[in-house]
């Protein structure tokens, strides 16, 4: 039969820190190829002295050109069809990563996506003559991540530097939801990379583009579809459809692409490189009424909430917490008493086996039973106890840090990856993790302040937003120094920290303990310094923050009567300016907003007087956004230094990265100095 054209809407959205970047006039060069003939090497393809590219790489992608296209099946649907070949060239052994592939490979329900026709070749230049070296298929290793993921690895063999490798190969996949991604920016500079979709006019898809490249070349054009589709007739006949109709075909070229490097305070680069998604909205055909397929946040939300492995886990078949809760509760009859006993209960009696989305894997009533389970086991478990004693309790998910941004306009369940619960409580709204035995509770881990995330529930669900800008910060440390007749100096060292760092203490000693904490703290020191009495008050109390304290002695070491000291003791303080590179594209994206506040008491060594001090200065961070204050002051027999650092914000775009650089510079230089003594004479 055929099929009319149908009008349709491709939306292109370009996010970037939910900030909208639009290319304009770019110029034509749609006639362009890529001039690499995959499967064909000669001696003259080794050289690269024409291209130019980042001098410090170690390896450079010199092409990789993907296809995707929509076929007929034999199923009574649609295919697609996804192609890729990619030549690199290995400049020295730093770049051998490169070597190493991996391919992910999607498998849900009776259907798993397949690959087809890998071709993996290793080409050295020896004595002027190009030698193939092929990879083996007994090289080829296959495993399963997670029940809907297949991963597929492989490294080429004869690998030096110098080497070119090249791969190509297809996957036929019946998951039309998603058009294979496309990543335009790596680790390595890329000379070109190109992506060709073509998608029928029956089928409406929205392109989600991200980063700071521009399209080298980007037109659509208009051509013609023809695909036969066969449905099974079971025991009677096969019928036989063909389509004729209108396609678009979008042809995405980037060209001498930069690689983009991570640097100090970046959650994830997949947040901020080059690339392209394209999800499937809807399909319509004529005379059939259109079918959405995206749908909404609402929608979703019903969905997850009757899923087996989400809502249904928390509200069905849960009889059996009625007397599990009512022990745990017993004696309490506030709400929030009630809210914050169960949530210590399964933090303190539970094992985390570790993060694995946030779907259920584990009846809750097994996961109770056995006291383990995965974070979103534990939290949900949480939430659904809370709503069983009555409590307005809902799971959120989100996406962490590391995973990258969830989208807040689509409803794109694949970038959400962990799950915490909101339970409100008169009027306060408490966010719980209870899979992390160092948290407390009405905390988050860190982690988990990402921007959007997504409350699930039947009568409310709604975004709410994770801001690193919100987490305020304050670390106070306190040191006071004597000095004795023989020279020797005595001190104490006290320093409570903000709750974000007392709970990352609270991990880091969990899995190795105090002693090797405190081991790091001596070696922070000179040598001639001797740290005793250490302590750490409330790391067992999780919603308190953390004080850590010990004594120390010395004897300064005088060099022809004189002793340096620099007053920023042991880990305190900022060695290196954490921005090193001189310009950065992408935001800084800093833990927390920080208020760190350092006091210093120290007597004059018996014997020295002062002879040099720092000077004591004050800047400004944008005006009103921070400050850095270096305060010293001293009457002959004491010192007595302040060092205070404060940023109202965690999250700066690039354009405050020159600024933010130079004042850490200034920091640096100004922690760094050192007050001189000289002995009387």
């Amino acid at each position: 039969m055929s099929m009319k054209p149908l009008t349709g809407l491709v939306l292109i959205i370009l996010l970037l820190q939910n900030r909208v970047f639009a290319q304009e006039k770019i110029p034509d060069h749609s006639n362009e190829k890529c001039s690499v003939r995959f499967g064909k090497m000669t001696p003259a393809d080794f050289n690269l002295s024409a291209y130019k590219y980042d001098s410090g790489a170690s390896a450079v992608v010199i092409a990789d050109v993907g296809e995707s296209h929509m076929e007929g099946n034999s199923k009574g649907w649609f295919s697609i069809v996804y192609k890729r070949s990619r030549r690199v060239k290995i400049l020295n052994k730093n770049g051998y990563d490169a070597a190493q592939e991996e391919i992910s490979l999607y498998t849900g329900g009776n259907s798993t996506e397949k690959i087809e026709g890998l071709k993996a070749t290793t080409y050295n230049l020896e004595n002027g003559k190009v030698v193939e070296t092929r990879l083996d298929d007994k090289s080829v290793f296959t495993d399963k991540v997670n029940k809907n993921r297949i991963r597929m690895k492989f490294g080429f063999p004869a690998v030096k530097e110098g080497s070119v490798i090249e791969y190509s190969y297809t996957i036929q996949s019946d998951f039309i939801y998603n058009f294979r991604p496309w990543v335009f920016q790596g680790q390595y500079p890329c000379l070109w990379s190109e992506y060709t979709v073509t998608i029928p006019e029956y089928f409406q898809y929205i392109q989600i583009s991200q980063g700071l490249q521009f399209f080298y070349i980007r037109k659509p054009i208009d051509r013609s579809f023809n695909a036969k589709v066969i449905i099974p007739g079971g025991a009677e006949r096969d019928r036989t459809f063909a389509l004729d109709g209108r396609a678009t075909e979008y042809r995405m070229v980037m060209k001498d692409v930069p690689p983009l490097k991570k640097e100090a305070y970046t959650t994830t680069l997949s947040n901020y490189i080059a690339k392209i998604e394209f999800q499937l909205s809807s399909y319509a055909f004529p005379q059939m009424p259109p079918k959405n397929i995206m749908g909404n946040w609402n929608l979703l939300s019903e969905k997850l909430m009757e899923a087996p492995y989400f809502g249904a886990a928390i509200t069905k078949n849960n009889g059996w917490m009625d007397d599990e809760v009512k022990e745990i509760t017993k004696g309490t009859i506030s709400e929030i008493g009630k809210a914050q006993k169960i949530y210590a209960y399964i933090r303190d009696n539970f094992n985390c086996t570790g993060n694995n989305g946030f779907e259920v894997e584990t009846p809750l009533k097994t996961v109770f039973k056995d006291k383990s389970g995965t974070s979103a086991e534990l939290n949900l478990l949480l939430t659904a106890m809370l709503a069983h004693v009555n409590l307005n309790a809902d799971p959120v998910i989100l996406g962490t840090r590391e995973s990258g941004f969830t989208n807040p306009f689509y409803p794109l369940i694949t970038r959400f990856n962990y799950v915490v619960c909101r339970v409100n409580i008169d009027t306060a709204t408490y966010y719980l993790d209870a899979s992390q035995s160092w948290m407390g509770f009405g905390h988050l881990p860190g982690y988990c302040y990402n921007g959007h995330a997504r409350v699930v529930s039947r009568l409310k669900p709604e975004a709410v937003f994770f801001y690193a800008d919100s987490l305020k910060e304050q670390k106070t440390t306190m040191v006071l120094i004597l000095s004795d007749d023989k020279g020797q100096m005595s001190g104490t060292f006290q320093s409570i920290l903000g709750y974000i760092a007392s709970s990352d203490l609270r991990k880091d000693i969990h899995k190795r303990g105090e002693k090797e904490y405190f081991k790091d703290i001596q070696a922070s020191y000179p040598p001639e310094f001797a740290i005793s009495n250490t302590g750490i008050d409330s790391l067992k109390i999780q919603e308190e923050p953390v004080k850590v304290s010990y004594e120390f002695t010395y004897k300064p070491a005088a060099e022809d009567g004189i002793i340096y000291f620099n007053p920023m003791l042991g880990e305190e303080g900022y060695r290196v300016n954490p921005f090193k590179s001189a310009e950065r594209n992408y935001p800084v994206e800093m833990p927390y907003a920080r208020d760190e506040i350092y006091l210093l008491t120290m007597a004059v060594p018996n014997g020295y007087v002062v002879d040099e001090m720092p000077k004591s200065v004050k800047v400004l961070f944008n005006d009103d956004e921070g400050f850095f204050e270096y305060l010293v002051v001293s009457d002959g027999q004491n010192i007595q230094l302040s060092s205070h650092l404060k940023l109202t914000r965690a999250n700066f775009q690039p354009e405050d990265y020159a600024t933010l650089r130079d004042f850490y510079a200034f920091i640096v230089k100004k922690q760094g100095e050192q007050i001189v003594f000289k002995r009387k004479k």
